[in-house]
């Protein structure tokens, strides 16, 4: 069965074809422009020296008559003698001449007097500008000469203005633009095709590990191999592995649950139908037989609810996220005081001392916690003895200190320490236990980061008893 659909994920050859031909096209977009208008500018620059060849082979036919105040200028300038300045039919070429005064000597009478000044630093010698206009509704580029003349009557400047229209100029322009265009459109194929392939090489150990997953057992969680894997796919192949063994951790961890508890259960429902059908069958008292049967089922109900904190004890450690904060004081208290009728059930000499200590963990940790501890202590202890709780604090960590006056533990117990369902000895009267409670307590202290420790106490050779300590860090309050 496909768990991810592939419908709204984006496959790495195209992004990276995307991520890269997106820049790539824009840089080639704003080059187009700049290419343009320097492909304009260029044919301006050769363009502009026909004109300006033009305007000066019209100087060299003006001529002055009269003298003095009546000098005027004379050109005898015919439309013929521009043709060779016109490259083909495509272009045309205007001119206008003006005398001394700016009155119109020759020309197109309709052209536009030029009314600009020269360039402080122009490309040419002569007193020369260029500009841009429009002349009959089409686009045009004059040059203008500042022509001096001088005759036997008198001398003076002509202006001199030849227009061009602008389509070879801007076929010129396009013709340099569609030669670039094509060969950066080649480019960009060139670099779809490089991406596509390296990454469809990068990717083959990728999709040949993807089918070795494919192909495995449902129950096969063995760590996944890529040694031909490249570097960067190295973090994602330990991070898939760190998840396989998760994985495989709680697997075991959910079988040996079902295991044991299967087997745990299965004697006290043995006990109970056997008491059922002793009591329908009259072979013993009523009374006595619901006694019989409320014991095996509060029995059967603390080893239930034991086997179900160890199993939620494991899912704690699973969480990546802290825990929020709590007073670990108050929660020894507050346990104290729920199990006070135990503890004066046994005529036990009493004692609790505890300073502020904040944890992070969750209520029902820190209470199965101490509750397991605390009940451990109680039910371990002779009648009359001695139990002591003792909560202190440093500066980093906390420590809780139960006392008891019990037997202690033997060798025997103390291999067996932390094991489930390894019950230690008793006082007379006071039941039997599952073996879960200190398994349970293992199992919140590793996963709060803490120890644990059990040590008899010994008096002159003697053992008097058991304290259990548990360490735990301290939270940290600059962070909350």
């Amino acid at each position: 069965m496909r768990v991810l659909s592939r419908g709204g994920h984006t496959s790495l050859r195209r992004r990276l074809v995307i991520g890269i031909l997106l820049p790539v096209i824009a840089l080639i977009a704003f080059n187009t422009v700049s290419l343009y208008r320097q492909a304009l500018q260029a044919a301006d620059t050769a363009y502009d020296r026909t004109l300006l060849a033009s305007a000066k082979s019209i100087g060299e036919l003006l001529e002055v008559s009269g003298s003095g105040a009546d000098a005027r200028l004379r050109a005898t300038v015919l439309y013929s003698a521009l043709e060779p300045f016109e490259a083909d039919n495509r272009s045309r070429l205007f001119y206008r001449v003006s005398g001394f005064q700016g009155e119109m000597v020759s020309g197109f009478d309709d052209f536009p007097a030029w009314r600009g000044q020269l360039p402080t630093q122009g490309p040419y010698a002569a007193l020369v500008d260029f500009y841009d206009d429009s002349y009959r509704g089409l686009p045009v580029r004059v040059a203008v000469l500042l022509q001096p003349v001088a005759g036997a009557g008198g001398q003076g400047i002509a202006t001199i203005q030849v227009a061009e229209t602008l389509e070879l100029r801007q076929t010129l322009a396009r013709k340099i633009l569609v030669e670039t265009l094509w060969r950066q459109a080649l480019l960009v194929i060139v670099i779809v095709v490089v991406v596509v392939l390296v990454v469809q090489r990068a990717t083959r150990p990728v999709r040949r590990l993807s089918a070795q997953l494919l192909a495995r057992g449902e129950d096969d969680l063995a760590p996944v191999e890529a040694p031909d894997a490249p570097r960067e796919w190295l973090p994602l192949v330990e991070a898939t592995n760190q998840v396989v063994a998760k994985l495989r951790h709680l697997l075991e961890h959910q079988k040996r649950f079902v295991r044991d508890a299967s087997h745990q259960l299965k004697t006290p429902l043995a006990v109970l139908k056997t008491q059922v059908q002793s009591a329908l069958h009259g072979d013993v008292e009523p009374m006595q037989a619901l006694k019989e049967i409320n014991t095996t089922v509060e029995r059967a109900t603390q080893l239930a609810n034991q086997m179900l904190a160890l199993a939620k004890v494991e899912q704690l450690r699973q969480q990546l996220e802290p825990a929020p904060v709590q007073d670990w004081a108050q929660v020894t208290r507050a346990v104290a005081l729920d199990l006070s009728a135990l503890i004066a059930e046994g005529q036990l000499d009493f004692d609790i001392a505890t300073v502020p200590a904040r944890i992070h963990s969750y209520e029902w940790a820190l209470r199965e916690l101490t509750r397991n501890l605390l009940h451990n202590a109680v039910q371990h202890s002779p009648e009359q003895g001695r139990l002591n709780i003792a909560l202190v604090a440093d500066a980093n960590y906390a420590a809780l200190t139960i006392s008891d006056s019990g037997p202690g533990l033997s060798d025997a117990q103390r291999e067996k320490l932390f094991l489930p369902f390894a019950a230690g000895e008793k006082r007379q009267g006071s039941g039997q236990g599952s073996g879960l409670g200190l398994a349970i307590c293992h199992e919140i202290v590793l996963s709060l980061g803490g120890s644990i420790s059990l040590d008899n106490l010994v008096r002159g050779g003697r053992v008097t008893g058991l304290a259990a300590t548990v360490r735990l860090p301290l939270a940290d309050d600059r962070g909350q």
